[in-house]
């Protein structure tokens, strides 16, 4: 009872026990040596009894004194003291334990001069908080014991993930590996043991073993020697828990097994908490693509049983009505009515529900560019379709975004010089989606305006009606030209969010252009008006893989235009144009791309064809190593004067290394005076680029040269757009 005590009063009462220790020692330090009498022969000092009488009796019933009467007695001993210690008769009191130290003549003596003392002073410049952080860095390294088994049953069978991929998600996550082996101290080692040793837990369970338990311990340095502290996690995974019986609580779905077939796991499958999470988010999924828009996924419900080491899963699912598509309700500041909205989706009314074509709706309402915030959600309208299923309104809540945009883009290449445009645009000036367009071209071959009309969706989805009215002015080596041209165009499209694989585009053209051209009947250049009237059509068959930078798959393109040629008398001619691309990836890294390209001009002589309505070769997107219209057959100025045929081939191999990218090319190229194309003349050009990827498409740089070069054509040509080359 008194030492529990006691151990109670040193916990409660350290300044007690603080007293009590300080008598001790100091009894101990006054006592003279063993009296005769005692143990070594001498009498004691003091008697047993005498000693008994200076303790003070502790009576175990009474209540314990509180912390102010022990001070209160501490003050009245004090007082007691200095006033026996000033009458010099501390023995008479017969209080030993209170009686002053004697008189130590050191302590009256009087301090020696700070010189006498050998003291360094401190120098601060020596001492940094590097210095001290260095002092207290420690160095560790980690290991985890305990899934060896768990190893070689993954090294077996990889499927299901076993410690394989416990190991690898751990490092991803790990507070231990993250601090790459240094702490600021032991405690910090310790805090991020602790957080990896729940990690470590939390991920066996996810992972079927939901016995698991993982202790952490220490390591360090043998004593002698140096080394860092490992910190050792121990795991004992325990079993794992297969799946047993599953159930859907659901009502009844059409088809029957919407739901069973969308969720992947199966009986006898390890519980991966993963693939659990993935098959409840697919049934969450695939429900409102196949008629219910208002499915709900409950909380599911995973009863263990140690003994058979299987858990049965429970998952309540709410279907909802099965539905199909309804009315169009809009709401906000409207930018489309119902009506227009209806001719941007690609459903009907009555149409089973499928939330895949809402969000591509959707999506298509961001493409206009005239929204700021666009949202597309089903309603429940409470109203019967005709086939048994509920109507599903759309609700389009709208906030309409800026109409207007200024815009711009600039490129160089040889013999082209450089060219800038720039562009405003009101895109719903006349609505829906009836945009004005006025752009301005300004260039050192090149100088230009026009105005644009253009209505986007027009009718249906993704089909452009234009009408354009433009003023040109060209500088070229091969024709100097001054041309107005107005033109229209119906054109069906592929955009960036529904690539398409059959487009078209069909329209009209006339021109009135003056240009100048070499006159070999006269032996020298002069100037001719030209009127043409013409009927342009193209179509595209289109399999690859992205618009602006494709990696795999091809495209097939065909252009005609049928054209009379006004003025002096009426003549009528064809042009035509087949083009081909292919894309091959050899890697993930490298794609190999080739073109090729064949075009005709016939029912007419060149001389009665405008200088710019023949065909060249040569610049940044034709056979490159040339300046722009170079290649081909020249007057004896040697300025190229266009041919009736054309021909042109290209390969590239593109290295592609993060946002940027190393094509080495080759091209080639011949154009005919003779509207059957020819190969007997062929010239090629070699050459270097490089490609910055941004998220609108690659930038790219080319440098090329000619091979067997020709007086009068660049030794190097470059190149500078935004795209690839083909």
């Amino acid at each position: 009872m008194f030492l529990r005590l006691c151990s109670v009063c040193c916990v409660l009462l350290p300044t007690l026990c603080d007293t009590q220790a300080a008598i001790a020692t100091q009894r101990t330090a006054e006592a003279p040596p063993p009296a005769p009498g005692s143990e070594t022969g001498e009498p004691p000092i003091i008697t047993d009894e005498e000693f008994d009488a200076t303790i003070p009796s502790i009576d175990p019933d009474a209540p314990m004194g509180t912390i102010e009467d022990w001070d209160a007695e501490q003050s009245r001993l004090d007082s007691r003291a200095r006033a026996l210690g000033q009458t010099g008769d501390a023995t008479d009191s017969g209080d030993l334990l209170t009686a002053p130290l004697a008189d130590d003549p050191e302590l009256a003596a009087p301090l020696g001069p700070l010189e006498s003392f050998d003291v360094e002073p401190f120098d601060e410049s020596r001492y940094t908080e590097a210095d001290d952080d260095a002092a207290r860095a420690v160095r560790y390294s980690y290991r985890i014991d305990g899934l060896d088994a768990l190893d070689a049953a993954h090294e077996a069978n990889p499927e299901p993930d076993g410690a394989g991929s416990i190991r690898a998600r751990f490092g991803e996550l790990s507070a231990l590996d993250d601090g790459d082996g240094k702490a600021s101290n032991g405690a910090m080692v310790s805090a991020r043991m602790l957080e990896d040793q729940q990690l470590l837990a939390d991920l066996l369970i996810g992972q079927c073993y939901f016995d698991a338990t993982v202790n952490g311990a220490i390591e360090f340095a043998e004593s002698g020697t140096t080394g860092p502290m490992v910190v050792v996690l121990t795991a004992n995974p325990g079993p794992c828990y297969r799946l047993g019986t599953i159930t859907f609580n659901a009502p009844p779905v059409e088809p029957a097994d919407l739901i069973a077939r969308n969720f992947v796991p199966a009986a006898g499958e390890p519980i991966d908490a993963e693939r659990i999470l993935a098959a409840e988010a697919n049934i969450a999924v695939n429900m409102p693509q196949q008629g219910y828009p208002f499915a709900k996924v409950g909380q599911r419900d995973i009863l263990l049983d140690p003994e058979s080491v299987t858990g049965d899963y429970t998952l309540p699912v709410t279907p909802g009505a099965r539905s199909s598509f309804g009315d169009i309700v809009t709401s906000g500041s409207t930018v489309f009515e119902a009506d227009h909205i209806a001719k941007l989706a690609r459903f009907d009314k009555d149409d089973l529900y499928d939330s895949r074509l809402v969000d591509d709706l959707r999506k298509a309402l961001v493409a206009t560019g005239l929204y700021s915030v666009v949202a597309v959600q089903p309603e429940p309208s409470g109203t019967a379709a005709p086939d048994g299923t509920q109507y599903a309104d759309l609700k389009v809540d709208q906030e309409a975004g800026p109409a207007r945009t200024l815009a711009a883009n600039a490129g160089y290449g040889t013999g082209q010089g450089i060219r800038a445009q720039g562009s405003w645009t009101h895109r719903n000036l006349f609505p829906p989606e009836g945009a004005l367009i006025a752009s301005i071209t300004a260039g050192t071959q090149e100088q230009g305006a026009s105005a644009t009309f253009r209505r986007s969706n027009a009718g249906r989805r993704d089909r452009a009606v234009e009408l354009s009215l433009s003023a040109l002015r060209s500088d070229f080596a091969a024709y100097e030209s001054f041309t107005g041209r107005l033109a229209g165009r119906v054109s069906y499209y592929s955009t960036p969010i529904w690539q398409k694989r059959l487009t078209y585009s069909y329209g009209f053209e006339l021109l009135g252009t003056n240009e100048q051209d070499y006159n070999f009947t006269l032996g020298q250049r002069d100037r001719r008006t030209y009127y043409v009237a013409a009927l342009p059509g193209q179509i595209t068959w289109d399999r690859s893989n992205d618009l602006l930078d494709p990696t795999r798959g091809f495209r097939l393109s065909a252009q005609v235009s049928p054209e009379a040629s006004l003025g002096s008398g009426t003549l009528f001619y064809g042009r035509g144009l087949l083009e081909g691309t292919g894309y091959y990836p050899v890697g993930d890294n490298i794609v190999i791309a080739g073109r090729a390209r064949v075009g005709s001009i016939f029912g007419a002589d060149r001389p009665d064809i405008a200088p710019s309505r023949r065909y060249y070769a040569g610049g940044g997107g034709s056979v490159r190593g040339f300046g722009y219209q170079e290649l081909g057959p020249k007057d004896p100025d040697n300025r190229p004067i266009g041919g009736r045929s054309l021909v042109e081939a290209a390969a590239e191999i593109r290295y592609r290394f993060g946002n940027y990218g190393i094509v080495g090319f080759v091209d080639a190229g011949q154009v005919s005076t003779s509207s059957t194309p020819g190969f007997d003349d062929l010239r090629y050009g070699v050459g270097i680029g490089g490609r910055f990827y941004t998220n609108f498409g690659p930038m790219r740089l080319d440098v090329a040269t000619p091979i067997a070069r020709r007086p009068g054509e660049s030794r190097v040509a470059v190149y500078i757009s935004i795209g690839q080359a083909f």
